[in-house]
């Protein structure tokens, strides 16, 4: 039986890769508690693309 619960899988996009006009995208995927966090999450991750830590945010 599957677990029920209340964490869901969320894709983190960047947001400055898509204004660079580089090829490409920088993307992560994590799971947040829907119950706790009912806004879009922004984590400050690494772009490989472009060599620094930039704000990740979540895509639907």
């Amino acid at each position: 039986m599957a677990k029920k619960g209340n964490r869901i899988q969320v894709i983190l996009e960047c947001t400055e890769h898509k204004t660079s006009g580089m090829p490409g995208m920088s993307r992560y995927i994590t799971t947040k508690n829907k119950k706790n966090t009912t806004e879009r999450l922004e984590v400050k991750k690494y772009n490989s693309i472009l060599k620094k830590v930039t704000v990740h945010k979540e895509i639907k």
